[in-house]
């Protein structure tokens, strides 16, 4: 406990609360990295010389995943600036924390939903998590 309030009083200004959004970029920019290991673990013909074209070559789980890190890249800015523009506007913390915890869960369910084929949750999982986002920009507007 010492050393919480020691770091409290060094930087009495800093949000220690902000770690949920701030880490919630970490967990959303690590996803394609996860992604394209789904797409490409165990297979013993992965060409590291062209992995796009090896990958545009694959069926399956691993074509999905593969689709499912595309998705994860294109989805990634439009959040993390929802998130920065969020505590720049200085939206209460905890409303920033719920729409990052509701994101990385929506999209973790989205990329489980990719692999095993389940299109419909999918697109339930995607559109919650597209929400979110829409919901830090709203909150940033007051609205």
């Amino acid at each position: 406990m010492d050393k919480i309030a020691c770091i409290v009083e060094v930087f009495p200004e800093r949000d220690l609360n902000m770690n949920v959004a701030i880490a919630s970029l970490l967990v959303a920019g690590l996803m394609p990295i996860v992604c394209a290991g789904i797409a490409k673990a165990g297979k013993r013909n992965y060409d590291n010389h062209n992995p796009r074209e090896w990958l545009a070559q694959q069926t399956g789980y691993r074509a999905r995943a593969n689709a499912a890190q595309g998705n994860c890249f294109e989805a990634f800015p439009f959040y993390a600036i929802g998130i920065l523009v969020a505590i720049h506007a200085q939206v209460p913390q905890e409303r920033i924390d719920i729409y990052a915890g509701v994101f990385i869960a929506a999209r973790v369910a989205y990329i489980a939903c990719y692999v095993i084929d389940q299109d419909k949750i999918r697109s339930l999982a995607w559109f919650i998590g597209f929400l979110c986002t829409l919901g830090l920009y709203s909150a940033s507007l007051g609205a």
